[in-house]
């Protein structure tokens, strides 16, 4: 094996991720996990039992059509035309993955070559950095900076060079919590057009914003046929062992995407899609509630923040909230947050690992609102310690 280092070397400093770290933490020290992104209770009890019935009646049990069950990709085309008033043809221009982490993963592998570049809404969740280097390609960081975390349409103008081949924009946006506005994505939209780039857009947090409104990128003029739109079961119906995503985008760019996705997972999820099928069809008063609901632990868990001394950034969207540690004397927020089971029994992650630019979050802590009121509550207590 000689001397070579047996990672390849695309992949160097991409050890254990931070959620797995951060997780086997809490578990050894018995902490309150506010660190990974998962609810700690079930979605809603009609859909786990649709997934119940499709396993016993055998549905899905084998292996399902390659770009997903037709009764699913029906389902995400009228969602798409429900909600934002996209029409999309189920047969041509719908992918069912294996979450969005593959919808990511394929649609990076299908459309970078080695020497593309590829801009990115900074701080951005870690798989975007792995995949734009598995495909060989160069990320270009846009930063978003505190206190506001708003994208520079200006700065972004000037990181575009005749290597840009993608840009990778997230909102609602993870960590941050941002949703970009109708101006901010229309600005970006005028440069893609002008500058004929492809754009990514991962839309998992679509129904999880407060006070705010999200828009899809794909709606904007000239934008329908150089995006793939990206979204998930897991976020918005909170079963997110079930990685069930999607792809939404024109036939040429779904048939790129599948190319390279038939060689990642092939299929999975059987039976998940048969029940997510029911879930995307679920009533408004589904999706109202789930934002009053997640709104209000955002606030519950911003409170109890800020009176421990945190500086809160109020999210928009998502369920996590970004904090500043500097009021509490601390400015590192990986040494801070390896620390806290220990100090506090609270496990968070340190924003400071979805950067390039680590200065510009060094001192930044994200924590998710997602869980049950009582253990946010028992969270806020224990970090009163600090």
């Amino acid at each position: 094996m000689g001397t070579r280092p047996l990672l390849n070397r695309r992949l160097t400093g991409m050890g254990t991720t931070i959620f797995a770290e951060m997780s086997a933490l809490a578990t050894a020290t018995g902490s309150i996990n506010l660190g990974q992104g998962f609810p700690d209770t079930d979605g809603p009890e009609e859909i786990r039992e649709a997934a119940v019935r499709a396993l016993r009646e055998g549905r899905g049990n084998q292996y399902p059509p390659g770009p997903g069950i037709p009764e699913l990709r029906t389902a995400v085309a009228e969602h798409q035309q429900r909600f934002h008033g996209l029409t999309y043809d189920p047969d041509t221009e719908v992918l069912v993955t294996a979450g969005a982490t593959e919808a990511i993963a394929a649609a990076l592998l299908a459309l970078l070559e080695p020497g593309d570049e590829v801009i990115a809404l900074e701080p951005f969740y870690d798989s975007y950095a792995a995949c734009i280097a598995m495909a060989g390609a160069t990320r270009r960081p846009l930063t978003l900076r505190a206190p506001d975390f708003r994208p520079d349409l200006d700065e972004l103008r000037a990181l575009i060079t005749p290597r840009t081949r993608l840009l990778l924009i997230n909102t609602p946006h993870n960590p941050t919590g941002t949703v970009l506005t109708a101006d901010e994505l229309a600005g970006i939209a005028a440069l893609a057009v002008e500058h004929d780039l492809l754009v990514v857009t991962d839309e998992v947090y679509e129904h999880l914003v407060f006070g705010a409104t999200h828009h899809p990128i794909a709606a904007l003029p000239g934008m329908r046929e150089r995006t793939v739109t990206i979204s998930s079961a897991g976020k918005t119906f909170s079963f997110t062992g079930w990685k069930v995503g999607w792809v939404t985008a024109t036939p040429a760019l779904v048939a790129a995407v599948r190319t390279a996705k038939q060689y990642l997972t092939y299929v999975s999820a059987g039976p998940f899609q048969y029940a997510v099928a029911e879930a995307l069809r679920l009533p408004d008063a589904y999706f109202d509630t789930l934002r009053a609901d997640l709104s209000r632990k955002r606030d519950l868990l911003s409170a109890g923040l800020t009176a421990a001394g945190f500086r809160v950034f109020e999210p928009q969207g998502t369920y996590f909230v970004t904090t500043d540690i500097t009021p509490l004397g601390e400015k590192d927020g990986i040494e801070f947050c390896r620390a806290l089971p220990e100090r506090c029994g609270v496990v968070a992650i340190p924003n400071v690992v979805f950067y390039d630019n680590t200065e510009a979050g060094r001192s930044h802590v994200r924590f998710t609102f997602c869980k049950q009121d009582a253990v946010l509550e028992d969270a806020v207590t224990r970090l009163q310690r600090l």
